[in-house]
Order: C-alpha cells, then sequence, then structure tokens
C-alpha cells in the first residue's frame, strides 16, 4: 500500500477524524509527529508513543488495511482548518478572526480579565474571537475547569456578543467563537443616552430634567396710601 503523505488533507477527504481512544481496530500504520514511518504497529503501542509526546493518536487514513495513523496536535490542526474557513466567511462580511489564547486551567482572574478586555476590543471593531484553551500533561483530567473559565468569558463579554459555536473539544484544546451582536450595543447605548431637558413655561419650577431648586421671591408690602 502507498504511505499517506505529510499532509493531512492527502490522506482522506473529510476534516474529522478518529483519534485517540476512539480508534478499536488494531494494528495500525504509524507516522510519528516528525513524519517518519513507524511501520505496523498495536494501536496500544501507537498511543503509548503519542501520549509521551504529548500529541494526539489521529486514524488520518481509515479505509487502509491496515489504517494509517499519525501522530500529531489534532486539535492544532482542526483550528487551523477552522480558522481557513471563519476567514472566509467573515472576509465576505467585512470582519476577522482573532484569536485570544489560554495556555493553562490555572489562569488566574487577573490575568484572565486581561485576554477577557482585549477580546471586547476585537468584538467591538466588528471581528469574531477565537478563544483557545491547551490543556497540558494532567489538566486532561479537569475538563470542567476549562468549561468554567469559557462560561466567565461568555458572562463577561454577554453584553457585546454572541455565541456562533460554543466550547467544545478538540484534541487537547478547547475552542469557542463568539461574534459580535450589533443588536446588544444598539440597546445599551440608547439605555445609557441621557434624558432630553424639559422645555417651555414651568419646565424649571416643575424640576422637570433639572436640578435646581428655585424658591419664589416674596412680594413687598404694598404700600399705605397716601393722604
Amino acid at each position: 500500500m502507498a504511505a499517506c503523505r505529510s499532509s493531512v488533507g492527502d490522506c482522506a477527504i473529510s476534516t474529522h477524524f478518529r483519534h485517540n481512544e476512539q480508534i478499536r481496530i488494531s494494528p495500525v500504520r504509524l507516522i510519528n509527529d516528525k513524519e517518519e514511518q513507524i511501520g505496523i504497529v498495536p494501536t496500544a503501542e501507537a498511543m503509548r508513543m503519542a501520549r509521551d509526546a504529548g500529541l494526539d493518536l489521529v486514524e488520518v487514513a481509515p479505509t487502509a488495511r491496515p489504517p494509517v495513523c499519525r501522530i500529531m496536535d489534532y486539535g492544532k490542526w482542526r483550528y487551523q482548518q477552522q480558522k481557513k474557513e471563519d476567514k472566509s466567511r467573515s472576509g465576505n462580511r467585512g470582519g476577522q478572526l482573532k484569536e485570544v489564547k489560554f495556555r493553562t486551567v490555572k489562569i488566574g482572574d487577573h490575568d484572565l480579565l486581561i485576554k477577557v478586555n482585549h477580546a471586547r476590543g476585537f468584538l467591538k471593531e466588528g471581528n469574531k474571537v477565537q478563544f483557545t484553551l491547551q490543556f497540558r500533561g494532567r489538566e486532561m483530567a479537569h475538563i470542567d475547569l476549562g468549561r468554567q473559565i469559557m462560561n466567565k468569558v461568555k458572562q463577561e463579554l454577554f453584553p457585546v456578543s454572541k455565541i456562533e459555536r460554543d466550547a467544545r473539544m478538540e484534541g487537547r484544546r478547547m475552542t469557542m467563537v463568539l461574534q459580535p451582536d450589533s443588536s446588544k450595543a444598539t440597546k445599551a447605548g440608547a439605555a445609557a443616552k441621557p434624558a432630553k431637558p424639559a422645555t417651555g413655561p414651568g419646565a424649571h419650577a416643575s424640576g422637570a430634567g433639572s436640578s435646581l431648586n428655585i424658591t419664589p421671591r416674596p412680594q413687598a408690602d404694598p404700600l399705605p396710601a397716601s393722604n
């Protein structure tokens, strides 16, 4: 069988592949992360090699016998493919796709706020924002912490955005895409607009739209009639 070439796209027609524990058949023909042909190995051994490298085992040619698997960062590859698609779609509407990365689930509140503020600026400029959270080593056992971070981001940016693609796992990454919501920005601007001051007779006396307190001047006593 001709070996799969270096690009994942050369091996299959779909951008969705079985990976890691989803691969049930054994053995597999393995390509390592340096694009070297390892040969036919048991699937358990291939998965061990992928874990040791901190990467994923991806079945890139499922119809081959044995199927071809490659050690790679599946989440990164999926993100790159999605970014190309999103950039193409957003380009037609005049916006861009920006990325905000979280490199660990242990990010502090201050650092999280800084990244959220950067994202808020992107959204106000009319851009979409891709949030990417990288899970490292044993952090894969704490996916729930990643979802908590994404929920905080959604809450902070709710006034200026809406969800285009909710948080989901792709290999060792969790990704989410928010897009600008101009309708919310318009409503917020209208709510913050000051009321128009009242005009016309009696406007100041009634106190409508005014903070001034006006006290009527007392009338002088009438002069006594002259004799």
